[in-house]
């Protein structure tokens, strides 16, 4: 991985384009390993030198930063100001989301969670972008206000790109009041009965912020009873209004025969933590700087990086491009699942033998979440039958890690295939961008090369 200063990056994507060299857009470099591999030969080009604030419009609520922001140092400063972005911490990262990555890297993945529920999805999230084309071109797109909705298709093009169309270097997103009051429930009981409580919620005046479908081995994780159950959070500026719908909502899941259980806020984030998954506690490996990456994915020697993340030669760092976090991490060595369904079938998800006993969980609004098992707890046969179900109820699933030799594609072709790739072109003529990682297209032998 190379990571120029922000005045180098511009003529550096302008050389990789010159000398026709297929390149991938990084941030933190915390999940270049998730979806599909990338193309032998690629070099990953890194903005995490692209880490300022550059712009806090407390009264208009935006933000603008660049890219490679660690998405936690954004939190932070925006908490000074009692605002922060409505965004989950990324699966992986840890309670206090110290292995979030960057909010540029955060983007072009569009992955959402819980709090979709009230707040939408990451795209719906960004205002405005700056980016560098795949010939080092610089574009922008959107504006810094809410209202301004100039480039508003360009903008959620690039959210859930995964680089395939260009590198994002400055982003301008809304940002929210701080919630004065947050509380939650945990309810277990009949799927049916369950299924019905969902319903009513995500029909209800005062939104809750998610309404999260839970496994029954995560459920087993966090302390509860080994079956499924839904996870509640609300927010209000008042702590009465909160108060009187738990009050609403525990009653109405007593007569339906379920078991509510109030969580104050630390009992609620601390249920929210155990859903991010193993956390990545940090550790150095030799030979990089201060960049931080899994201690319990570290190998014990020197990596081989594999297909489609070559180490850079020695001309790149003569260039004064020093070498950033090692993209070998937890590869080989666990699945991650991303699963959809329609939001209906989630119960029926959930009572699937292909999800028995894998923890995870589902948005209960979307029918969109994660699911995960070590490498040895579950072979290939089962994913795909995993895979098959989601599909039969109406969603899909996509491939984020998986063992060594697995060799599943991290995603199937979708219905959009020949406008997905019609856009690729325009974007990038010379397909140099994430070779052999476009979403919507499976991954193959034949495709390595586009």
């Amino acid at each position: 991985m190379i990571s120029p200063e922000p005045h180098a990056l511009e003529p550096l994507v302008r050389e990789l384009h010159r000398q026709a060299t297929p390149w991938l857009p990084a941030g933190q470099g915390t999940r270049l390993h998730w979806g599909a591999p990338v193309a032998a030969g690629t070099t990953v080009l890194s903005c995490r030198r692209l880490d300022r604030l550059l712009e806090h419009a407390v009264g208009d609520f935006t933000v603008t930063v660049q890219a490679g922001m660690p998405l936690r140092d954004l939190q932070a400063a925006l908490a000074e100001q009692g605002q922060w972005l409505a965004l989950d911490w990324p699966w992986g990262s840890g309670a206090d989301g110290q292995g979030s990555g960057s909010i540029g890297g955060l983007v072009a993945r569009g992955m959402a969670a819980g709090l979709r529920q009230r707040y939408l999805g990451v795209r719906d999230q960004v205002i405005g972008l700056a980016l560098l084309r795949a010939d080092g071109t610089a574009a922008r797109a959107g504006g810094k206000v809410v209202k301004n909705v100039a480039g508003y298709d360009l903008v959620r093009l690039f959210a859930g790109s995964w680089g395939s169309l260009g590198l994002i270097t400055e982003l301008s997103l809304r940002t929210y009041p701080q919630p004065r009051q947050r509380r939650g429930l945990w309810l277990q009981g009949g799927l049916a009965g369950l299924d019905r409580l969902r319903q009513r919620l995500l029909a209800a005046a005062l939104a809750p912020e998610l309404v999260d479908w839970w496994s029954a081995p995560l459920a087993q994780a966090a302390g509860q009873a080994p079956e499924p159950g839904l996870l509640v959070s609300l927010a209000s500026v008042s702590a009465a209004a909160i108060e009187t719908q738990l009050q609403e909502i525990a009653s109405e899941a007593e007569a339906a025969g379920l078991q509510p259980q109030q969580l104050d806020s630390e009992r609620l984030e601390a249920f929210r933590a155990v859903a991010l998954g193993p956390g990545l506690p940090s550790k150095r490996i030799s030979g990089l700087d201060s960049d931080l990456v899994p201690s319990d994915l570290v190998p014990a020697e020197s990596p081989d990086l594999g297909p489609g993340l070559e180490k850079q030669n020695s001309a790149q760092l003569d260039q004064g491009l020093d070498p950033g976090p090692d993209p070998a991490t937890s590869q080989g060595q666990r699945w991650l699942l991303r699963l959809g369904v329609l939001p209906s079938q989630g119960a029926a998800l959930f009572s699937d033998p292909a999800l028995a006993g894998l923890p995870g969980w589902l948005e209960g609004g979307s029918g969109l979440g994660l699911a995960w098992a070590a490498a040895s707890q579950m072979p290939a046969y089962r994913v795909e039958q995993l895979r098959r179900r989601c599909q039969e109820l109406g969603g899909a699933l996509t491939v984020l890690e998986q063992p060594n030799g697995a060799n599943l594609p991290a995603w199937e072709d979708a219905p959009s295939r020949p406008l997905i790739e019609a856009v690729k072109r325009q974007f990038d003529p010379s397909q140099q961008l994430a070779r052999g990682r476009l979403p919507g297209v499976k991954p193959g032998p034949s495709r390595s090369g586009s």
